[in-house]
């Protein structure tokens, strides 16, 4: 099975001006009397769409879109929200400061219903109501949230500067590969400032870089984006471990991190004729494209997905394969293939139990592959990935660690996965 890479056309300009754009617009905020037309990058909710070929910066899962609205708010002040739950494996609202790390999360099952709504995430008879029957209400607060209110922090508790960031909704595998917002509109946003109540109309249209200058302010707001991602990114991985041995990151501050998920990863060099092989378990997750309901019990996590990816800055993906677009053999192992096109073995793409993931451009020499779980089950946990952070993974993991090594075309030719992993 091969997964096709998304298109990188133009994705270097667009998404750093996008950023900057972001930035601005959180400047904005913080000035009510500044009209929509003065604001250069207007004043509609969720103008800034990332998915895996606009904004696609640090790491992200292809099979996941991102939606950010900026905010900078004053004591008291606080951002209101009205949803319906999508119809997807996973949504989130997440905050951010201007650093790009987290300040708070809160997640599907966590979001309580409006009265006489339903939680599908939470409550699988919820799946099959209407959607005037999924709906949900949250808030961004300045002050400490409370979970249990649907309440999300703006800003790290103790902290003394004024709440500047990002709210971000993460929708992962919609049921509807068409609508990448699990078919229900972007939640509805009302701005509670300086004792006003101010709905923020949702975008019709996303930002175009076009209508951002790009002057000296706006170059070095580029540069600053540009050296957090690349400071954040570049030390993530310790250089001192073989290539193909999949080891914890030192840190995923600075690259918009989603609690839910933990990664391991390996750092990988291009060199005509060799490809990587990567074997291991799949864990069992609730197939939602297959019609599974979220909460179908016995399933050992909510998602998980190898991601191959450019390792330089701004660190876009390169291509995903999901678990439900990953094979496997009988007994549940799947078994990936990442090559350049020139080098892939006919045998692997023959081969129903085998994953090809395209390396991306040759002229970027250096990868990371990414491995992430995301919610495991109790009974999972120890085996997870997120027990193996700070540790080694491959002593935790068990069958479940993706045990890799690098290998001639030909051999893949001539052996298959055994010539190339013995042993697995």
């Amino acid at each position: 099975m091969a997964v096709r890479a998304p298109s990188t056309a133009g994705r270097g300009r667009r998404l750093t001006t996008v950023l900057v754009g972001v930035l601005a617009a959180a400047h904005a905020l913080a000035m009510p009397t500044v009209t929509a037309a003065q604001q250069p990058v207007g004043s509609c909710a969720w103008q800034f769409r990332s998915d895996a070929t606009v904004l696609d910066i640090a790491f992200p899962d292809a099979a996941a879109t991102y939606w950010v609205l900026p905010y900078a708010l004053t004591p008291g002040d606080s951002i209101e929200l009205h949803g319906t739950y999508p119809a997807a494996r996973y949504f989130s609202l997440n905050t951010y400061g201007t650093n790009f790390d987290t300040v708070d999360t809160l997640r599907d099952a966590q979001i309580a219903p409006d009265p006489g709504s339903g939680n599908p995430f939470a409550d699988a008879a919820a799946e099959a109501l209407p959607p005037s029957a999924r709906r949900w209400s949250a808030t961004v607060v300045t002050g400490p949230a409370d979970h249990a209110r649907n309440e999300i922090a703006a800003l790290p508790a103790g902290s003394p500067t004024a709440p500047v960031g990002f709210l971000i909704i993460r929708v992962y595998v919609p049921d509807d590969p068409a609508s990448a917002s699990g078919g229900v509109p972007l939640p509805d946003v009302t701005l509670h400032q300086g004792g006003r109540a101010v709905p923020v109309p949702t975008c019709t249209a996303e930002f175009d870089p076009a209508d951002y200058g790009s002057g000296p302010v706006e170059r070095a707001a580029e540069a600053a984006v540009d050296r957090i991602v690349e400071s954040a990114a570049s030390g993530a991985f310790p250089g001192d471990v073989p290539e193909t041995t999949f080891v914890s990151p030192a840190t995923t501050s600075g690259l918009f991190p989603n609690g839910d998920n933990k990664y391991i990863g390996t750092v990988l060099t291009y060199q005509p004729g060799r490809i990587a092989v990567v074997r291991g378990k799949a864990p069992t997750f609730p197939d939602t494209r297959a019609g599974e309901p979220v909460t179908t019990p016995g399933r050992q996590v909510r998602y998980w997905s190898m991601c191959q990816n450019d390792q330089v800055t701004p660190y876009p993906v390169v291509a995903c394969a999901a678990d439900f677009e990953t094979a496997v053999d009988a007994e549940g192992w799947f078994t990936y293939v990442v090559a350049a096109p020139e080098d892939v073995p006919a045998r692997a793409t023959a081969d129903p139990t085998v994953t090809v993931l395209p390396w991306g451009s040759t002229a970027v020499p250096k990868k990371t592959l990414l491995y992430r779980n995301m919610l495991p089950s109790d009974e999972f946990l120890p085996q997870s990935v997120q027990s193996a952070q700070g540790g080694d993974p491959a002593a935790t993991m068990g069958p479940y660690y993706p045990r890799g090594a690098y290998c001639e075309t030909s051999t893949f030719e001539a052996g298959g996965v055994a010539a190339c992993l013995p042993g697995q």
